[in-house]
């Protein structure tokens, strides 16, 4: 995650202030100087890291903090809301307009990730109901169309596009095309530039006046530390931007910009790239984001994740084969399977609150088991999958020849299996079922 090193380093600000019990107003400051460091390094803008410490520091030395049975806890809260604060609150949604279509310009610097995106939020409004376009305006970069036509094909979204010509011309092409085969939202792909220039701001303010969009989304790449802020300050002052699309937060990156942007430019932070793949975007929420930045979890995100990935029908059969005891490998591959498209599972455990404590390492070491596991599942034939006793000696040793692991694994595996098949048999003697179990197995 983005702010993994403003995690650790706040965590353990905060561990010194639990270890005191009863605080005095110098222990709060003390550790207010060791969260304004944090912040720096973190890369976040001078100004708002000073304002941001003096805010908490007013709040957390009252008498009703400092003479409370919980001094500590009390400190942490107020970090947290004022790091919502920061962040803008509570998540700011695209503004759909009641004509359609809801016209959303894209821009930013080349190299941000503006194109790939585009089609990331056009994908994300298809599977909520919507009828996304994007139109190639990027007429300037070699392979911007291509590009856009691949991701157009990987988020399943139809590509306007009119050649190498006039973007001006094309974007207002592009939006009555939308108008005439009933598209409701357009995403005008703009042209970028390796750094602002003239050029870059008088055809974007072109494409704004020809077309009015109801959205001027920035993309920002959060990498690029406080060169974002200077980036969104710059757009915004000339663009007048109504949000921001962060991008790389899933990145061994500083993060600062996420808790600047907001803050300089007035300006919300509407969603986060959190990976390369197509449905790799969140909403940004910025309550959620400081709980992660604390090492607090983020419940709400997981719960949503899991219900976009969680297939009922599955689910439905997977309990029906728990309640006869028939769970076999299938099973449990189509449960790993929903597990992978949450995400990596380090992300996953990010937003399990005390989870951050799990070394990377462990979580490393996991992955590479639920690898080595789906290998060794699909090496075996269908009759072994639903039959495990099928598998001899023998077979043992095909399986982990094709799945390159040791014959030690592939017992170590059915051993788990039985184990699992076992605990369901105790669970159904006892009347463990209860009302239902739920869809997921416990693996």
């Amino acid at each position: 995650m983005a702010f993994e090193s403003l995690s650790e380093k706040l965590s353990a600000a905060f561990k010194r202030l639990k270890n005191r019990g009863r605080l005095t107003e110098s222990d709060v400051k003390q550790a207010m100087r060791e969260v304004r460091i944090a912040l720096l390094e973190a890369d976040v803008n001078y100004k708002v890291a000073k304002k941001f410490v003096a805010d908490v520091t007013e709040k957390a030395v009252g008498e009703s903090v400092l003479s409370s049975l919980t001094p500590a806890q009390q400190v942490i809260k107020i970090v947290r809301d004022e790091l919502t604060v920061l962040m803008g609150v509570e998540n700011a949604k695209i503004k759909f307009s009641d004509k359609s279509p809801t016209v959303v310009m894209m821009c930013g610097l080349q190299g941000s990730g503006k194109t790939t995106h585009a089609a990331k939020l056009a994908k994300l409004f298809k599977s909520q109901g919507r009828r996304p376009l994007l139109v190639a305006c990027d007429v300037y970069r070699p392979s911007a169309i291509e590009q856009l036509q691949k991701m157009g094909e990987k988020a399943d979204v139809p590509v306007f596009e009119m050649g190498q010509g006039d973007p001006v011309k094309i974007a207002k092409a592009g939006i009555a095309h939308a108008k005439d085969y009933g598209y409701d939202l357009v995403f005008l792909d703009t042209a970028g530039r390796l750094h602002i220039d003239e050029a870059l701001m008088e055809e974007l303010k072109q494409i704004k006046s020809i077309t009015n969009p109801h959205e001027i989304l920035l993309v920002v790449d959060s990498m690029i530390g406080q060169d974002a802020v200077t980036v969104a300050e710059s757009f915004n002052n000339q663009m007048e931007i109504t949000g921001i699309v962060l991008t790389k937060l899933d990145g061994d990156t500083r993060g600062g910009a996420a808790l600047s942007i907001r803050s300089v430019t007035g300006k919300p932070i509407k969603f986060a790239g959190v990976g390369e793949k197509i449905d790799e975007i969140e909403p940004f929420h910025p309550d959620r984001m400081a709980g992660r930045i604390l090492g607090m979890g983020d419940v709400m995100t997981l719960i949503e994740k899991a219900q976009q990935e969680f297939d009922e029908k599955q689910a439905e059969k997977t309990l029906q084969k728990i309640e006869k005891n028939k769970l076999d490998f299938n099973d449990l591959l189509d449960q790993m399977e929903q597990l992978q498209k949450m995400g990596p599972l380090s992300s996953i455990m990010k937003m399990i609150p005390g989870a951050n404590k799990i070394k990377d390492e462990e979580l490393t070491a996991g992955e590479k088991q639920l690898i080595k596991t789906k290998a060794m599942i699909n090496s075996m034939t269908a009759k072994e999958r639903k039959n495990p006793k099928l598998i001899d000696y023998g077979r043992k040793r095909r399986i982990a020849a094709g799945s390159g692991v040791e014959v030690s694994d592939v017992n170590r595996l059915l051993k788990q299996m039985e184990q699992m098949q076992s605990m369901v048999k105790q669970m159904k003697k006892k009347g463990g079922f209860g009302g239902g179990m739920p869809g997921g197995m416990p693996f």
